[in-house]
């Protein structure tokens, strides 16, 4: 069943809660800003991630975070699911704590977050909620899975995606540790 919202930036943004489907969530920060470049706020951001997949039970099965927007590769478990609230899950919970920790440390960078607005002064992330793109086929997921993979190559940040150490790319290929918990044993031969 869609899920209908309402926001200032589009006229209707339309979600598919339908179970068996993959989710391909984009994120981009405020006004498209270079705000996920340091460690301290990349590890809120995965941590928030990683609570929201505890909270509303998906798995992520791949993930990389650019200087201005996340990518984030999901497959709701339950059959019955929010995707606006997951969506509202993860990014509340890390702009609160990016906000809350650049007044302290950072205050002379509020200028770049703020909307001139009383009532929600300070914005992280792009107002509304990103893009939803839903997935049902194994060969599409794995494509999805190389596209978000190649974001830092295609960039010129690195060279291979195993080089940059904030995505799912060093998981997938090396088995390494990954921020963010990803649970791969899921994606099927072919759905």
């Amino acid at each position: 069943m869609p899920d209908k919202c309402r926001n200032s930036s589009s006229p209707k943004l339309v979600r598919y809660n339908t179970p068996g489907n993959a989710h391909d969530l984009t994120f981009s920060c405020y006004k498209r800003q270079k705000f996920i470049t340091s460690d301290s706020v990349r590890q809120i951001i995965a941590d928030s991630v990683n609570a929201a997949s505890e909270t509303h039970d998906f798995d992520i099965w791949a993930w990389v975070f650019m200087p201005e927007h996340i990518h984030l590769l999901i497959f709701p478990r339950r059959e019955s699911y929010n995707m606006s609230e997951i969506v509202r899950s993860i990014k509340q919970s890390a702009a609160r704590k990016i906000i809350t920790r650049i007044k302290h440390y950072r205050p002379e960078l509020l200028v770049r977050l703020d909307t001139g607005h009383t009532r929600g002064r300070f914005r992280f992330w792009q107002d509304g909620g990103g893009f939803d793109r839903n997935y049902w086929t194994a060969s599409r997921i794995l494509e999805q899975i190389d596209y978000i993979h190649m974001n830092p190559v295609r960039r010129g940040l690195v060279k291979a995606p195993i080089d940059w150490k904030w995505s799912s790319a060093r998981f997938w290929s090396l088995g390494t540790e990954s921020p963010i918990l990803i649970n791969g044993q899921f994606i099927p031969a072919e759905l």
